[in-house]
């Protein structure tokens, strides 16, 4: 019997950093397996609280953070389970109540908002985007997307 192993990759270590603009940002570089789901709303809830903005935007963000990231694995990290690839986590913040999230994969496949039925489990993710972003979208890239979303405080 043959046994499989899978590759184990170090964790990431989030760094927060500030851009050129002054902007102060947060991104790490997660696996794309299903747990990267759990440490993406993590991650978004803990740098929202952080930057000192209201609960209901780190909620906000938890969620949307999470959606993107599960893309991300679907459609970038499942090919291969031996070896899953990456997908990159960023929340900037380019304004006092704004927070913009990015998940960035090697995937071409373009997300496409659904309207599942009342029966089905999945295909929410997009929805719920929208209904909580001020705006989203895609990015391409020389190799794959970026999708965003950004959320703005209420005043």
């Amino acid at each position: 019997m043959t046994s499989m192993t899978v590759k184990r990759s170090t964790p990431a270590i989030p760094q927060l950093h500030a851009h050129g603009s002054g902007c102060p940002g947060y991104d790490v570089c997660l696996v794309c397996l299903p747990r990267s789901a759990a440490l993406a709303r993590r991650a978004a809830r803990t740098t929202v609280e952080c930057w000192g903005l209201p609960e209901d935007l780190a909620a906000d963000a938890e969620l949307i953070a999470c959606e993107l990231v599960t893309n991300a694995i679907r459609y970038s990290g499942l090919r291969n389970p031996k070896e899953p690839g990456h997908c990159r986590l960023t929340l900037e913040r380019p304004a006092p109540d704004t927070v913009r999230i990015e998940v960035s994969d090697s995937s071409t496949t373009r997300p496409a908002k659904r309207e599942p039925g009342e029966d089905e489990t999945g295909g929410r993710g997009l929805v719920l985007v929208e209904a909580l972003a001020v705006d989203w979208g895609v990015t391409r890239r020389p190799v794959g997307k970026t999708v965003w979303a950004l959320l703005r405080a209420q005043p």
